[in-house]
């Protein structure tokens, strides 16, 4: 029965590399700032140029939302505006779904 099973031996542990800890450490704190660098920067500052952006709209501006849909600014509120979209309507939509305001005239070029 002991024919095909090799007696284990107990080896003692290799002795691990000295200083990896700091290694690991000096990574990870490398990679949380390429991360910010990468990731977290850009995105406040688009945040910031948005937010800059949907307070300084006002009564006439022409804008395009994020679902897409053009319209004159006819109407503020601290946080809703009205858009004339088409002869005789009006819609209500937040400020912060605003995602362009469009040059003066757009709207009469586009048809």
């Amino acid at each position: 029965m002991n024919l095909f099973i090799a007696s284990a031996h107990a080896q003692a542990p290799k002795p691990g590399a000295q200083g990896g800890e700091i290694f690991q450490i000096l990574f990870l704190v490398g990679l949380f700032v390429l991360f910010y660098f990468i990731a977290i920067r850009p995105q406040r500052k688009r945040q910031k140029e948005h937010a800059q952006m949907v307070s300084a709209l006002s009564k006439g501006d022409e804008v395009v939302t994020t679902s897409g849909i053009l319209g004159k600014v006819t109407a503020l509120d601290d946080h809703y505006m009205v858009l004339n979209v088409a002869n005789n309507v009006d819609m209500k939509f937040q400020r912060v779904h605003v995602h362009a305001v469009l040059p003066k005239g757009t709207l009469k070029s586009i048809g």
